[in-house]
């Protein structure tokens, strides 16, 4: 029988005889490399072996820990003793404070898998003891998850319904791609990936001659591939200034009259308002090609060239699409560009038309793309959370410093809870949040940090009590690639080392300890979750006219069992887009009007937004533009890395292998360089007033003079007291979020704002810091 398993890289069966074990599905056309190195991690010596408890904690009690966590030394204690310790926490926290002093909400791409989910476990524990405080929306996109409902429709179905890679070679002439479209994002997909498309879509894509163009400070950011690169538009844009281009574009479609006046009519509400700000009727400044040439730093004749571009396309009907990639609106009023590219797309009136109108996320993830068939795959309940208080979930560190304190979301006035525990499974808040000298004081806050942890990584030595936890390839599930058309067994392909537990079982122990196992196991054990799990998915699958294996163990056997229909063979069933563009009235969309709000008076009307209710300008606290620049010259992007799903699997040999003097790589352009005078692969300080960080310098002409790019992903290795007020220490591996700001986007949406940073880079001086990410914590053997 051929085992195999499912991974957010992709499918991978197991080889004995090859020394990484893991070979790419055969029926992927461009396999990621990162998956192959799963197995190489699993048996790094930096996992964590048996239940460990913060020496302080074991010896004075739970309470704020003033510094000593992160630095206190760890004993080692045998799992019923470890045990005992949570559940008789879980049970004090809830007697004394109640259930909304537990913060249980863990954030993190933890596993592919259906039943062994650690964030799906974690919360169906704690809603069977009552429910616990919850975080909303996510670090990738959280803006246009709060701000799409409001204007539109929810963001998640407009991905879901997006255009297949068919489609748009067959449809699109011209595609504008703010932020890129980089493939190196495409690697990946939260619930596991199936075939990865994207290369061969874009390939195809330019042989039929559609024009692409790169909107972004980075020119590498299509393919990664410079023949192909060149094939495109490289329009090198200041960063955090995206709206401002929008508008320009916006403005001259209106100023000639080339914009479809019946989609506006029928289709949208608040032309007007918006209309009045990009001419200029509002503030006396037309949002034209000069305007916006001065804050984009792309020449006025460029922009009026690309503008007659969309206007040419409108009189030969031609499809234009405007796709953002995720990090734009990760940036301060990061709901700004996504409001103006909508509208921009609503002036050409191509919503609904394939090949055309307003996408997010092609190049962001790799279900973006796929044509196929989707069915309801798996799903483990999460049961009824008691408690009704929640936060955003960039607003963590916020929460822990200013209990009680109210703050604006999604036009709302809402209370931080005063939170005594925290529980994380399958995340790493030290790799999503941002400015993380800032994170670990609020660390310092509850009386109680448990996390179940498969390696020692920020997340687990900052804690109190360290539960050993298994990896994907330590236990059987199933994997089921919910934006792919893909079903599998997951095989469990190695035993756990030393005293690892599935979260399942740490759960279901801490379960009968709390007296709630009926409750949280309804009878089953892990293997009657999974044959139940299947049945159920199986079930719905028929009702959608496919059929499945028919029972878990013929899934086993079967391997990767492919659904429906290969991608874009057939046309597909009209989608949300279609539907109200036909009908705008019988099938309206979920806002105010029930149609696209280009001026949306709730959000203008509520005071703490400081917004105007249409799309707009807003300069930003940290851009080139700006005062703060001539302290900190250098925009810092922080992207998502080519090596690795944002921290994990960091210690592997591909990640590692990248990295001159073990540090992450940062790259300047050679001009930037020169006035600083650095080389290839020396080591630099990147620093703001918030933090600093060691980085090895990689010299690259592609990209724009004033900006930098350090990707996200090295294990948080900091060299600073916790209990000093104001940190100061040198992170010494290269981690961005240690100068990215923990400030949101906009209180209307409380995302997060990483894009939005300035830095200056010099040259590192003395001996570089040893790390100490890579070795055990004091105490653990």
């Amino acid at each position: 029988m051929q085992r195999f398993t499912l991974s957010h890289w992709g499918i991978y069966q197991f080889d004995d005889q090859r020394a990484e074990r893991l070979v790419p599905w055969r029926c992927d056309p461009a396999p990621s490399a990162i998956g192959r190195y799963q197995w190489q991690a699993s048996t790094s010596p930096l996992r964590v072996k048996r239940p460990a408890v913060r020496k302080g904690w074991l010896e004075s009690g739970p309470g704020p820990a003033e510094g000593r966590r992160g630095s206190d030394e760890f004993v080692e204690v045998e799992w019923p003793r470890a045990l005992e310790l949570v559940a008789n926490e879980i049970k004090r926290v809830i007697s004394e404070h109640g259930n909304q002093a537990i913060y249980a909400a863990p954030y993190g791409w933890s596993s592919a898998g259906r039943f062994h989910h650690s964030q799906t476990q974690a919360r169906r524990f704690y809603n069977a003891l009552g429910g616990f405080v919850a975080s909303r929306h996510t670090y990738s996109f959280g803006t246009a998850e709060s701000v799409m409902p409001m204007i539109a429709e929810s963001i998640y179905t407009l991905m879901a319904e997006a255009d297949g890679w068919q489609t748009l070679a067959d449809h699109t002439a011209v595609m504008l791609c703010f932020g890129g479209l980089p493939t190196k994002n495409s690697q990946i997909e939260s619930s596991g990936a199936g075939r990865h498309l994207a290369a061969n879509g874009i390939r195809q894509l330019l042989d039929n001659g559609a024009a692409l163009y790169n909107i972004s400070p980075i020119h590498h950011q299509v393919l990664e591939a410079p023949e192909l690169d060149q094939r495109c538009h490289w329009l090198p844009i200041r960063p955090a200034t995206d709206t401002a281009l929008l508008l320009a574009l916006a403005h001259q479609l209106i100023v000639n009259n080339a914009y479809d006046h019946r989609f506006i009519e029928r289709c949208t509400s608040g032309y007007q308002q918006f209309a009045d700000y990009v001419l200029g009727t509002q503030d006396g400044i037309a949002k034209d090609a000069e305007w916006a040439a001065t804050i984009t730093d792309i020449d006025a004749a460029r922009i009026a060239e690309l503008g007659e571009l969309l206007i040419d396309c409108q009189r030969q009907q031609r499809r234009v699409l405007i796709n953002l990639a995720w990090g734009i609106q990760r940036a301060e009023n990061g709901e700004q560009p996504l409001w103006a590219a909508l509208a921009l797309a609503a002036l050409l009136g191509q919503l609904g038309l394939p090949g055309g109108g307003f996408a997010f996320g092609y190049g962001s993830t790799n279900s973006m793309g796929y044509g196929g068939q989707r069915i309801a795959g798996p799903r483990l309940k999460r049961g009824s959370n008691g408690v009704e208080q929640f936060i955003p979930v960039a607003r963590i560190a916020d929460m822990l410093l200013h209990p009680g304190e109210r703050y604006p979301f999604e036009n709302q006035w809402r209370k931080y809870p005063h939170i005594r525990l925290m529980h994380w499974a399958g995340g790493n808040p030290f790799h999503h949040h941002q400015d993380l000298n800032r994170l670990c004081q609020a660390w310092q806050r509850p009386d109680t940090i448990i996390a179940n942890e498969q390696f020692w990584t920020a997340n687990a030595r900052m804690a109190d009590i360290v539960l050993p936890a298994t990896t994907t390839l330590e236990r059987e599930d199933i994997g089921y690639a919910s934006n792919d058309g893909y079903i599998l067994a997951m095989h469990k392909l190695a035993d756990a080392p030393h005293e690892a537990l599935s979260d399942h079982a740490i759960f279901s122990a801490l379960a009968q300890r709390l007296d709630i196992n009926d409750i949280f196991n309804e009878g089953h054990d892990e293997q009657g979750w999974l044959d139940t799990l299947y049945s159920e998915a199986r079930q719905r699958a028929e009702q959608r006219g496919v059929e499945l294996p028919s029972d878990f163990a013929a899934l086993k056997a079967a391997g990767v069992v492919e659904f429906g229909r290969e991608p874009d063979a057939s046309p597909r069933p009209a989608g949300r887009w279609a539907r109200f563009r036909e009908d705008p009235e019988g099938a309206p969309l979920d806002t105010p009007s029930g149609k696209i709000m280009l001026f949306h008076p709730a959000i203008a009307d509520f005071s703490a937004n400081q917004l105007a209710g249409h799309p707009e300008w807003k300069e930003p606290i940290e851009w080139l533009g700006g005062a703060r620049a001539k302290r900190f010259p250098l925009h810092l992007i922080s992207s998502q890395p080519a090596n690795k799903l944002h921290s994990q699997l960091d210690h592997s040999s591909l990640s590692q292998g990248t990295r001159p003097h073990g540090r992450e790589p940062i790259t300047l352009s050679p001009s930037d360089a020169a006035q600083r005078g650095l080389s290839e692969g020396q080591l630099v300080k990147v620093f703001n007033e918030r933090g600093a960080c060691v980085a090895a310098v990689s010299i690259d002409a592609g990209i724009k003079p004033g900006v930098v790019r350090l990707a996200t992903g090295a294990w948080f290795d900091p060299g600073l007291d916790f209990s000093e007020a104001t940190p100061s220490g040198l992170e010494r591996h290269g981690n961005p979020n240690v100068v990215t700001a923990d400030r949101p986007s906009s209180s209307l949406t409380q995302g997060t704002s990483a894009m939005s940073t300035l830095v200056e880079v010099v040259a590192l001086q003395g001996n570089p810091p040893e790390l100490s990410c890579f070795t055990l914590p004091p105490g653990v053997s």
